[in-house]
Parts: C-alpha cells; sequence; structure tokens
C-alpha cells in the first residue's frame, strides 16, 4: 500500500498565483473602455451655440439637389409618398434666396416614413463650409412632420467644433412649390459643444 503524498505548499501556492495571473491579465486585456477626463482631450468649457440658416431642396429642373433613389411598389399610389428614399446634398445659405452666401450643405438622406401621415425619417448631416464653423458637421435624426408649421429635430452629435454636440434643430418652411416640390426651410439649430 502506497502512502498518500502531502502536497508541496510552494508548488500550490505557485499555481494559485499562476491562475491569478491569468484571471487578472484576462480581465485587463478584454477591457475596451477607459475613463478619461475632458482636459486630456483638449474640451474647455461647454458652451451653447444658435445657428440660423435656410436649407434648399431642389428637385426639379437640371441640377437638383435632391434625388429619390428607392421606393417601393406601393409609394406611387401612396397619398403620403411611403417608401421613398431621397438622398440630399441640399445647399445651406445665409438669407432665404438661394443666390445668397452659401454657409454650407445638408447631406444625406430622408425618406417617407408615414403610412397615414406625411413624416420624413431626416438622417443628415450639416456640413459647413464658411467661418469658424468652415469642416465641422452637425448630425441630425428624427421625424419631420414636414406639413407642421415648427418641426423639432434631434442633434445628436458632430465633428470639428462640435464634437460632442447635442441639442435640436427647428424647421419651418418658408417657401414650397406644389408642381416642382422645391422648398426652402429655415433653420435655427441650437446646441450644447466644446
Amino acid at each position: 500500500m502506497t502512502k498518500p503524498r502531502t502536497p508541496n505548499p510552494l508548488s500550490l501556492i505557485s499555481t494559485i498565483f499562476f491562475f491569478l495571473s491569468l484571471l487578472t491579465n484576462g480581465i485587463n486585456s478584454q477591457s475596451f473602455s477607459r475613463h478619461l477626463s475632458q482636459k486630456q482631450l483638449g474640451l474647455k468649457k461647454e458652451k451653447l451655440s444658435h445657428l440660423h440658416f435656410y436649407f434648399h431642396d431642389i428637385v426639379s429642373g437640371k441640377n437638383p439637389t435632391a434625388v429619390r433613389v428607392a421606393a417601393a411598389a406601393m409609394t406611387n399610389t401612396s397619398p403620403t409618398g411611403f417608401g421613398a428614399v431621397v438622398m440630399i446634398d441640399d445647399p445651406l445659405t445665409l438669407a432665404p434666396e438661394l443666390g445668397s452666401k452659401q454657409v454650407g450643405r445638408a447631406q444625406g438622406i430622408y425618406a417617407s416614413a408615414g403610412l397615414e401621415h406625411v413624416g420624413l425619417l431626416m438622417v443628415m448631416n450639416f456640413a459647413f463650409t464658411d467661418g469658424k464653423y468652415n469642416g465641422s458637421t452637425l448630425s441630425v435624426l428624427g421625424r419631420n412632420a414636414v406639413f407642421s408649421p415648427v418641426r423639432e429635430l434631434p442633434v445628436v452629435g458632430g465633428s470639428g467644433l462640435f464634437r460632442f454636440a447635442r441639442g435640436y434643430a427647428h424647421a419651418k418652411t418658408i417657401w414650397f412649390n406644389l408642381t416642382t416640390g422645391d422648398a426652402t426651410v429655415e433653420y435655427n439649430v441650437y446646441v450644447f459643444h466644446y
């Protein structure tokens, strides 16, 4: 009959440390986030800005800035145009006239998302090309009930001078041509940013 072996305490301790180090290293190597200070990113005090401009949605003529890129089988018979998807690269100007100073472009898509009431899903960036915001963008994502006098759309982010932006945009139709579908919309945008 053989006598049972007594475990070596040093061997047992080194085995425990080995497994603990594996566990600890595994946790650290699997981490995908860390806390940062605003100072490390060069962020200063948060401010609130108001931007005012006009959006020109041109669907007619030789140089449209809004083009339908998709539609459902029922889109043309739907009273709301349900299922239509339109790609845009609309000019943003300082005044309601299309020929006034351009300050940026609204680039993205809008889609008719309402079966019973006209409501557009707006997914767009206001890409600014003038002044201190040149090269910066604001991202808008939300519902646009185009026949309401004033619509509110969320600003969900931004880039450049609008990093970490959040806020809202009020849209108000200034002019709409029932024949062509062209429109001019006044935007008042309120954003918190650094």
